[in-house]
């Protein structure tokens, strides 16, 4: 009977939400970003943002595909799909005589949009070039942001390895468009090998579905993300100064897994936990989605936010971080008994 009233419970939640998104197209500074809104826009806001080449779509479905998560975040959240210029579902090719925006250009671009909403203070989740704006704009406009969750997320200048690579898939796209080397060499970035496939293991579906909404990228919308992206400042130094809290994810086989242990290292120890999720490549959220359950549900829960498990009114008033005590981020809460989880916390003493 307990059971029935919370299953009752959940499903008159979600009811609530509106079955689709809405979008909006908003005109700042900078050029046209696209946002996709879904929920009650009474509720308190998670913006998110996603990585090179991919929109909400291709970058967080998975984790909101997730029962848990969805009703964690929905319960909780309106949530603002953020896309990178010309990322959007259906985007057009943007002017090639308009500028190519900075990091900086785009960071203030978010600025806009909270305008727009009418936002004052937001919760922040991003993927590794996401979540680099996402930390230039939590550096940038720090009143603004409450917390940041990030997924293998940037915060060097890229490595000569990295700007290699990156200008040989800045010259395939724009003079070959979104062609198979790209893709591989984005899938890479993306995916762990394992789900990849390979001569005696197929390719997963999550990395076939994404394979195909890759093809519907306008290849010079992306290329201008990456040059973005690829002209980076480091930011280490500033990252100490932020005191927001700071939740952090990497698979310990992303090609970004030093920089989420540099990023943590440089991030204050007060207000921030790593979560290393292992045989998993840099998109937790599609290839792992499950792994960020818990360690999302102990970090909401110094918000004074909750999972929903009876009929309940659902939070409507802003965020009011409160102090996360130390137990909340010990091994056993985030999950290190848990696999495929694996933990490394900072807690003072």
């Amino acid at each position: 009977m307990a059971d029935s009233t919370s299953s009752d419970s959940l499903s008159l939640d979600i009811d609530s939400f509106s079955p689709s998104p809405q979008e909006h197209i908003i005109r700042t500074r900078h050029g046209s970003v696209s946002v996709a809104v879904y929920g009650d826009q009474d509720k308190p806001a998670l913006i998110t943002y996603p990585d090179l080449a991919l929109n909400y779509v291709s970058c967080f479905q998975g984790l909101l595909f997730c029962p848990e998560a969805y009703y964690l975040l929905l319960h909780n959240f309106c949530i603002y799909h953020i896309s990178p210029p010309g990322h959007e579902l259906g985007a057009a090719a943007i002017d090639p005589d308009y500028p190519i925006l900075s990091v900086d250009d785009l960071a203030d671009q978010i600025a806009e949009v909270l305008n727009f909403f009418g936002l004052s203070a937001v919760m922040c989740m991003g993927v590794t070039a996401g979540a680099y704006i996402l930390t230039l704009f939590a550096m940038k406009y720090r009143q603004r942001v409450l917390g940041l969750i990030l997924v293998s997320p940037l915060c060097k200048e890229p490595s000569w390895s990295e700007w290699l690579y990156n200008k040989v898939m800045s010259n395939l796209l724009y003079f070959y468009g979104m062609c198979g080397v790209v893709k591989e060499i984005l899938l890479k970035r993306y995916f762990s090998k394992e789900i990849r496939g390979g001569t005696q293991l197929p390719e997963s579906d999550i990395v076939k579905a994404c394979r195909r909404l890759l093809d519907e990228r306008q290849s010079l919308n992306v290329w201008r993300f990456l040059e973005a992206i690829n002209g980076r400042p480091d930011i280490s130094e500033g990252l100490r100064k932020l005191h927001c809290r700071s939740l952090i994810f990497v698979g310990d086989m992303s090609p970004f897994h030093s920089e989420a242990l540099h990023m943590t290292a440089k991030l204050d120890r007060r207000f921030s936990a790593l979560v290393e999720v292992q045989a998993c490549g840099s998109m937790v959220t599609e290839e792992q989605p499950h792994a960020m359950l818990i360690p999302m549900e102990y970090f909401l829960m110094g918000y004074g936010l909750y999972k929903p498990s009876k009929l309940s009114v659902s939070p409507r008033s802003p965020l009011s971080p409160s102090c996360i005590s130390p137990e909340l981020y010990s091994p056993e809460s985030m999950g290190l008994k848990l696999k495929p989880i694996k933990t490394r916390i900072s807690v003072d003493i």
